[in-house]
């Protein structure tokens, strides 16, 4: 059992990792259930219901217009039943308006919870560390 549910959740991460890439906001935000709770790493404290997290989405992408960078790297699942979590690296950034690749190294944890037989992800974590001393970010960070 553990094995298939480990096989379901690789296989919604790419199919989310591939929608992210094409930037598909119908396809992005049918992973994720209704009650949702995402903590980003820009913009907002928290994101509760697929609607604010959606409209978190149409806003990033707007900031990477461009061919995006989104690999990930270190992926490790945890399968149960009926709930699983994931964590991984994240590679991600893209193209702005003027043409110059900014690209940085996010941390990533995500709950799944099967949902009317279908997996879907109950709560998405991005994250970067960041300097205490200063609080900037330390994007420059690699694996």
């Amino acid at each position: 059992m553990n094995t298939q549910v480990k096989t379901d959740i690789s296989t919604l991460i790419n199919d989310w990792q591939q929608a992210v890439v094409t930037k598909d906001i119908n396809r992005i935000v049918s992973f994720y259930a209704d009650d949702i709770v995402a903590f980003d790493a820009v913009s907002a404290l928290q994101f509760k219901g697929k609607a604010a997290y959606r409209a978190h989405w149409e806003e990033c992408m707007k900031v990477c217009p461009g061919p995006g960078i989104f690999d990930f790297h270190e992926l490790h699942i945890v399968p149960a039943s009926d709930s699983a979590f994931a964590h991984w690296l994240a590679h991600c950034g893209g193209a702005g308006p003027d043409g110059v690749v900014k690209a940085c190294w996010m941390r990533v944890t995500a709950g799944y919870q099967r949902i009317d037989g279908q997996w879907k992800v109950v709560h998405e974590h991005w994250s970067a560390p960041f300097d205490m001393q200063t609080g900037a970010g330390l994007f420059e960070l690699e694996p």
